[in-house]
C-alpha cells in the first residue's frame, strides 16, 4: 500500500504537485499519464524517495521495498553483466558475508561460544540469501536477459561494452530481478523491440506487488494498466479503468466541464450586465450589492486549454511505377559478422510496410542499404519509375544546418505551406513561442529529430523509408504524425517499436529473422497472430497449424469462400464467450464505480475525521478489491478461451 498525504512540490513559481492525497492499493497496476512536463517523472521520484516534497509525505504499508527505473541512464560500473545484476540484487554483499561467516566458523573451536554465535549469524545470512533468491539467481537472471533480447554469453560481457539502449535494458533487468513490493517504471519500453515488450508484459502480469508506470506506448498502457492516474495542473485524477476506456471517459468529462464552464460564464455575464445597468439606480442598490457579492463568490470550472489540432498533410505525392523498389541477392557483412545474405524484396506502389525483428536482427542495416546510405556487399537495389524517396534515421538530425534556427530550418523545406501553418505544425512538434528561434546547435538529440521529421513531412516524395521516427514524439504528436502518414499518397517502409502506431498504419509486415525475410500481408496484429501460429506449429511439428510465412498475390475465389465459412464458424464460437465477457464487464464496471466513489469519499476531510466511517469504507473497499480481482481472473480465463477459438 502507498498513502500520499497533502503532497506539494513546486519549482520556483511553477506548481508541479498540489495537495495530492492518494491511496494506492496492493497489486495496483497504474498507468500514470499527462502532458509533457505535467510532473509524472517528478511524482515517481518523490515516491521512490529521490526527491523530497515541499509539503506532505508518502507512507508505505510495512517495510515495503521499492524498485525504480528512471528515464535517464545511470552508470552500471565496470564489471560483468552478472556482477552488476548480483550487486543490484544485494547478493554480492550477502555472498561475502556468508564466506566470512564460514571462515570464522572454521577457525573457531568446537563447542565454543564464538562458534555458536557464528552459526547463528551464518543461518541468518543464509536465510536472507535464500529469501532473495540467491540460489536460483543465475538461471532466473538468464531467463530475464533472454526475455529482454540478450544473447547467451552476454552475462560474462563487461557492462561498458553495451550501447546506451542495451544498458537501459540491463537497468530494467536489475529492477525486475529485485522483485520489489513497489515497482516504479518511467518509460520502460523506450529501448525494447516488440518481442521484448511482449515478454515484459508477461513478466509484469505475474508481479505480485504494486506497479506504477509512465509510458507513451499505447498498446503497453492498454495491456498493463487496470487504472489510469492523470496528472494535470498539479492534481491527480483517477480513472479505475483501462486506457481505452479512460480516453473515452476523459473526452466525455472534458465536454461536461466545458459545458459547465460555459453555463457559469454565461451566468456571470448576466450578473455583470445587471450590475452595470442598475449600478447608479438607488432603488436597485441592495440588489446590485447582492449581485456583486454573488459574482465575487462565483468560481468558473477549470477547463484544459484547447489542444492544438494540427492536421499535417504531406504534399501531393507524384505517381510512381507499380514497382517502387526491387532488391535482389542482398548481402551485408561487418568484418566476420554476416548480418544477412541473399535477400530479395520488392515494395509495390501504395504499400505501407513495416519492417520488424528483434534488436540486432538487421532492420536499420537493411534500411540503410535500401536507401543507399550504405552499399551492399552483394546484390543490387533498384528504384522504380518516377520514385522520389526520403530516408529518415536517427542520424538524420545530423543533416540539419546547425547555424540555423528552428524557424530558418522550417522555412528551407520549399513547401507551399503558409507561415501560419508552419507555426502550427511546429507547435504540434513541441516548438512554440520563442522555441522556434533556438539555434539547432543547442537542441537536444530528440529535439533535432523532431525538426528532421518536420522537414520530412513537407518534402516532395512518393516513397518514405523511416527508421524509428516516433522515438522522440509524445502520444499526441505520434497521433498527428500517424494521421498524416495514413493520408500520405505514396509508399511507406517503416521500422517502429510502437505497436499501436504500426497496427493502424501498415498493411504489410516484413520480419527479418536469422538473416532472412518473412512476409505477412496484413497489419501488425495479424502478423503477431500468424507468427505465434507458426511458432507453435514448428514446436509441435504440426504442419496443419503452420502456414506459409511468405504469401503474396490475390486469393482465389474458392479460397475466399472457404475463408468466409471459417470466419462464420469462428464468429459463432466466439460469440458464446463474448456474451459472457460482456455480462462480467458490466459487473466489474459497477464494482469499479463503487470503488471510485469510496476513494473519493476517503479523500474528503469531513469523512477522514470520522474513524468509524473510514473503517467501514476501508472494509467495503477491501471486499470490493477481492471481488474485482476474482472477476478479472474469470475475465482473463474467458478472454483466453475467446482468443483460443481459431
Amino acid at each position: 500500500m502507498i498513502l500520499m498525504k497533502k503532497l506539494s512540490l513546486a519549482f520556483g513559481e511553477r506548481i508541479i504537485l498540489k495537495d495530492i492525497n492518494w491511496l494506492v492499493g496492493d497489486r495496483a497496476r497504474i498507468g500514470l499519464v499527462g502532458e509533457n512536463g505535467a510532473g509524472k517523472t517528478t511524482l515517481l521520484r518523490v515516491i521512490a524517495g529521490e526527491m523530497t516534497p515541499d509539503e506532505g509525505n508518502v507512507e508505505f504499508g510495512g517495510s515495503a521495498s521499492i524498485g525504480y527505473l528512471p528515464q535517464d541512464l545511470a552508470e552500471l560500473g565496470d564489471g560483468t553483466v552478472m556482477d552488476f545484476l548480483r550487486d543490484s540484487a544485494g547478493l554480492s554483499d550477502l555472498s561475502e558475508r556468508l564466506s566470512e561467516a564460514e571462515r570464522l566458523m572454521s577457525e573457531s573451536a568446537e563447542s565454543s561460544r564464538e562458534l555458536s554465535r557464528y552459526l547463528l549469524e551464518h543461518e541468518s545470512i543464509e536465510r536472507e540469501f535464500s529469501i532473495r533468491g540467491g540460489y536460483e539467481f543465475e538461471p532466473t537472471a538468464g531467463k530475464v536477459l533472454r526475455g529482454l533480447g540478450f544473447a547467451h554469453g552476454d552475462e560474462e560481457r563487461l557492462c561498458g561494452e553495451f550501447s546506451g539502449g542495451w544498458k537501459m535494458r540491463l537497468a530494467l533487468a536489475a529492477v525486475l530481478l529485485r522483485s520489489p513490493d513497489i515497482l516504479l517504471l518511467d518509460e520502460p519500453t523506450n529501448h525494447l523491440d516488440s518481442e521484448s515488450m511482449e515478454w515484459l508484459e508477461g513478466w509484469l502480469r505475474d508481479h505480485r506487488g504494486i506497479i506504477i508506470f509512465v509510458s507513451h506506448d499505447r498498446r503497453f498502457l492498454e495491456k498493463m494498466a487496470s487504472e489510469i492516474a492523470e496528472i494535470a495542473r498539479g492534481e491527480i485524477t483517477r480513472y479505475p479503468m483501462s486506457y481505452e476506456r479512460y480516453i473515452i471517459e476523459r473526452e466525455a468529462e472534458m465536454e461536461r466541464r466545458e459545458r459547465l464552464a460555459a453555463e457559469q460564464s454565461e451566468r456571470a455575464e448576466q450578473i455583470r450586465r445587471f450590475v452595470e445597468r442598475f449600478r447608479y439606480k438607488a432603488s436597485k442598490a441592495a440588489q446590485v450589492q447582492s449581485r456583486i457579492k454573488q459574482l465575487d463568490r462565483m468560481e468558473i470550472c477549470d477547463t484544459d486549454p484547447p489542444s492544438k489540432s494540427a492536421n499535417i498533410r504531406f504534399p501531393e505525392a507524384p505517381r510512381s511505377g507499380r514497382s517502387v523498389l526491387l532488391a535482389q541477392g542482398l548481402a551485408k557483412r561487418y568484418g566476420d559478422k554476416e548480418v544477412f545474405s541473399l535477400l530479395d524484396l520488392e515494395i509495390c506502389r501504395g504499400q505501407r510496410a513495416a519492417l520488424v525483428g528483434v534488436n540486432g536482427a538487421g532492420k536499420s542495416t537493411l534500411l540503410r542499404v535500401l536507401s543507399g546510405a550504405e552499399e551492399p556487399d552483394e546484390g543490387s537495389v533498384k528504384l522504380g519509375h518516377n520514385v522520389k524517396f526520403a530516408y529518415f534515421s536517427q542520424e538524420s538530425a545530423q543533416n540539419l544546418n546547425y547555424a540555423h534556427t528552428v524557424w530558418e530550418e522550417a522555412c528551407r523545406t520549399g513547401s507551399a505551406v503558409t507561415e501560419a501553418e508552419k507555426r502550427g505544425l511546429l507547435g504540434a512538434f513541441l516548438f512554440s513561442g520563442d522555441d522556434i528561434n533556438k539555434p539547432i546547435r543547442v537542441l537536444s538529440g530528440g529535439e533535432k529529430s523532431r525538426v528532421a521529421i518536420f522537414k520530412l513531412l513537407l518534402s516532395d516524395t512518393n516513397f518514405l523509408i523511416l527508421d524509428e521516427p516516433t522515438n522522440h514524439l509524445d502520444m499526441k504528436t505520434r497521433e498527428i504524425f500517424k494521421r498524416a502518414l495514413l493520408q500520405y499518397g505514396g509508399t511507406l517502409l517503416i521500422v517502429s517499436h510502437d505497436r499501436f502506431f504500426l497496427d493502424d498504419l501498415t498493411n504489410r509486415v516484413i520480419e527479418i529473422r536469422d538473416g532472412a525475410l518473412y512476409d505477412y500481408p496484413g497489419n501488425y496484429s495479424w502478423f503477431i497472430e500468424k507468427r505465434e501460429e507458426n511458432r507453435r506449429g514448428r514446436e509441435t511439428g504440426d504442419t496443419a497449424q503452420t502456414m506459409p510465412e511468405a504469401t503474396a498475390g490475390d486469393s482465389s475465389r474458392e479460397k475466399r469462400r472457404l475463408e468466409a465459412e471459417e470466419r462464420n464458424r469462428v464468429y459463432r464460437k466466439r460469440k458464446v464467450f463474448a456474451d459472457q465477457i460482456a455480462l462480467l464487464e458490466a459487473k466489474i464496471d459497477e464494482s469499479e464505480r463503487r470503488l471510485r466513489e469510496i476513494d473519493r469519499n476517503l479523500s474528503m476531510p469531513e469523512i477522514l475525521s470520522d474513524s468509524r466511517t473510514v473503517q467501514s469504507l476501508m472494509i467495503e473497499r477491501k471486499t470490493l478489491d477481492k471481488t474485482i480481482t476474482a472477476d478479472y481472473a474469470e475475465w482473463e480465463e474467458l478472454a483466453a478461451a475467446l482468443d483460443a477459438v481459431k
